[in-house]
């Protein structure tokens, strides 16, 4: 606190030195002291033993065991910036020499997201834990830059939990070596890939956010109604979800009977503006192969073989309408390829997805992520 005295009068300039005072007016001023580089010199004593005359060295604090390092806040400032704010390497030495009048190296900078990476494995693996025994997952995956590479980004997550995968394939190879998917028995929320139905432990719910989008471009594109129909009846059942109040967990029979049927004949109704085409006549060639199916069809053919897993929101009201959760996780990560451009090596893709899960969940819980990251440092980790 600053006390500013009142010399004199302002009126008449008479003293006022020797004046009590009657009150005081206060402004604030928050603003934030100047950092430096702390260093702090750990001694060991070494005493001689005067009956067997051996030197005797006291130990060191755990923390310390080389002869000089850095301590857990450079190494804090180093993987906040890196990991949470995508600031490259090379800019976050300059951070430092900027803010602390001291540049570390770049591979300070490497070395100290290495080391998070170790101090966050009990929280990478309860978080994986959790997952699988969750009652409803989001799965997705996006393409990532690797070595100049297309690699796949996989995130299994919730609203509480985020975890993420690296891996050189898309398919079911990169779920099995992610952990999650073959022990989960609950709902997994995913954009209909394939490969997520070869886990037939636990069931599935499609993301109509990929589905309105699909029907929005056959309206526009083949200006075909069924399209719109089935947009606004998904739309329809969304909002009497939305409208039922707790604690029911479904729709009631009439409803779900109701809008099954309606969904059947838009459904069909589609396949009346999509006929089949005539077969061949005899001596006709055949085309080799699988005949191709244009857009409206495959649609078509999604949504009436997969009637339960696109209406499950409407049983279940644990299953949300899309997956617009996994999709938010993977949107953030994605941006350290915008601002890198990709990564070097594969460990160092893996090593920031791990990290990366942990600050996500950090975040989901409402945890100070630069807080969760000392911690993790600190042999805490959240």
């Amino acid at each position: 606190v600053e006390t500013h005295e009142v010399p004199s009068c302002a009126h008449c300039q008479a003293s006022l030195a020797d004046s009590a005072s009657v009150g005081y007016e206060e402004r604030q001023v928050f603003d934030m002291p100047a950092i430096r580089i702390e260093v702090t010199a750990h001694r060991a004593e070494i005493k001689v033993c005067p009956v067997c005359g051996r030197a005797n060295k006291g130990t060191f604090p755990t923390a310390v065991p080389q002869a000089v390092q850095y301590g857990p806040a450079v190494n804090t400032w180093a993987s906040y910036f890196t990991n949470q704010h995508h600031v490259p390497v090379e800019r976050t030495t300059e951070i430092f020499a900027d803010l602390v009048q001291h540049r570390v190296s770049e591979a300070t900078v490497l070395k100290a997201s290495e080391h998070l990476e170790r101090c966050i494995e009990p929280s990478t693996a309860a978080v994986k834990a959790r997952l699988r025994d969750a009652e409803v997952l989001h799965v997705d995956e996006s393409g990532l830059r690797v070595m100049g590479k297309l690699h796949w980004l996989h995130v299994a997550s919730t609203e509480s939990l985020t975890s993420y995968e690296v891996h050189a394939k898309r398919g079911h190879e990169a779920m099995e070596d992610a952990g999650i998917l073959g022990e989960f028995t609950g709902t997994a929320v995913h954009d209909h890939w394939k490969p997520y139905f070869t886990y037939d432990a636990c069931n599935h719910a499609l993301c109509h956010a990929h589905h309105l989008r699909e029907l929005r471009f056959i309206d526009k594109e083949y200006q075909q109604p069924w399209a719109k129909d089935m947009a606004e009846l998904l739309l329809e059942i969304k909002a009497a979800v939305a409208a039922t109040p707790a604690p029911a967990m479904s729709l009631s029979p009439p409803e779900l009977e109701g809008f099954e049927k309606r969904y059947d004949e838009v459904v069909q109704s589609g396949f009346d503006a999509n006929p089949a085409p005539r077969p061949t006549t005899e001596g006709e060639v055949k085309p080799r192969g699988r005949p191709k199916q244009p857009p409206p069809v495959n649609l078509l053919i999604r949504l009436r073989d997969f009637k339960g897993e696109g209406l499950a929101f409407m049983s279940d009201f644990r299953v949300p309408f899309d997956n617009n959760q996994g999709e938010r996780d993977i949107r953030m990560v994605k941006v350290k390829q915008k601002v890198s451009g990709g990564f070097r090596t594969l460990e160092g893709a893996k090593r920031f997805g791990r990290i990366r899960g942990y600050i996500s969940t950090a975040r989901k819980n409402a945890k100070n992520v630069f807080e969760a990251i000392r911690d993790a440092f600190d042999g805490n980790p959240f």
